[in-house]
This record gives structure tokens, C-alpha cells and sequence, in this order.
């Protein structure tokens, strides 16, 4: 399929697209949930997969799907960046003001990622940067033009808010 797409092949291009598109998708809306948005994110972030994919070294199917995906992060990142209205705050309040964990199990996947969807840009985009992609502090501050400080911030405030819409969740669904 990739020799197709490389060839400019669109029936190997479609193959491609359905594959990843719905993951790629679902990675999107982690970060901008305006499904408007979103799929233009996406279209944009595959136009830069078909164009760039003479440079990609296949080293299978993981490597595939992981490069996509840091195209469709990086283009998410650079849509959210374009909107010039996020602020990143830079206090680092004592941690031992965090709550108990909440019940992450209780919640399904679909109310978690509304929960996300729902927190502001700032927090939501080191969230998933630090927890969906696995990313330092550092890194994120690299990525997003903050400090590694403004980052733990931005995630710690992130958590304690998302640990509050769970709390809150499940106490409604106890009653």
C-alpha cells in the first residue's frame, strides 16, 4: 500500500486514509473538540502525509501509524498555536493541595474524553501531550513555547480539574 501512495496511486492513498483516518480522527479530537475543526485538521494533516511520505522510512505498521500521528498531533498543535487565545498559566501550587485520585473507572472512555474536550486549551493540549504521547515537560515546553514549569502547571492544573468533573460525575451517578 505505501509503494502505492508513494506512486501516487489514490486507490492506495484511500486504503491509507480509511485506515488511519478514524484513530487519527479521535487524536484530533483530543485536542480541538470542534468536530468542524477537527476534520479540517485532519485533511490537512493527511495532505502533509501524502506529500511527505517519499521521506518516511517504513519500519512497519507501528512506525507507520506513529508517524502519521505526529503529523496529525503536530498539525492539531499548530492550528491550536494559530488561534493566538490560550493562555498558559505559570504558578506551581503546593501538590499536597491535590485531592484523592478519583475513580477514573467509573467513567466511560466517551465521558472521559468529553471531560477533556471540556478543559481549556492550555491544560487540555499538555494533558495529552504528557499523558497521550508520552512527552517530558521539557519537551512539551519545547513544542508549545513555554517553560517546563508553565507546563507542570498547565498539567497539574488540568488534573486537579479533570479530577473535580470526575468527582462531581460520579456523585450524580450515585443518585
Amino acid at each position: 500500500m505505501l509503494n502505492g501512495v508513494r506512486d501516487g496511486d489514490r486507490t492506495a492513498m484511500r486504503r491509507l486514509y480509511d485506515t488511519y483516518s478514524g484513530y487519527a480522527m479521535a487524536t484530533v479530537l483530543r485536542y480541538v473538540p470542534d468536530r468542524d475543526d477537527a476534520s479540517d485538521i485532519l485533511q490537512d494533516a493527511f495532505v502533509k502525509v501524502f506529500s511527505s511520505v517519499a521521506q518516511f522510512d517504513y519500519r512497519g505498521e507501528g512506525s507507520l501509524k506513529s508517524w502519521i500521528m505526529r503529523i496529525v498531533v503536530n498539525e492539531a498543535l499548530g492550528w491550536l498555536r494559530k488561534r493566538k487565545d490560550i493562555t498558559f498559566t505559570d504558578n506551581i501550587p503546593d501538590t499536597s493541595s491535590l485531592d484523592d485520585d478519583p475513580d477514573v473507572d467509573s467513567v466511560t472512555d466517551e465521558v472521559l474524553a468529553d471531560m477533556i474536550a471540556s478543559l481549556p486549551d492550555g491544560y487540555r493540549m499538555v494533558l495529552n501531550l504528557y499523558v497521550f504521547e508520552g512527552l517530558s515537560h521539557k519537551d512539551i515546553a519545547a513544542r508549545l513555547g513555554i517553560t517546563p514549569s508553565t507546563s507542570a502547571s498547565q498539567f497539574f492544573h488540568a488534573k486537579k480539574m479533570l479530577a473535580r468533573k470526575i468527582k462531581v460525575y460520579c456523585e450524580s451517578e450515585r443518585k
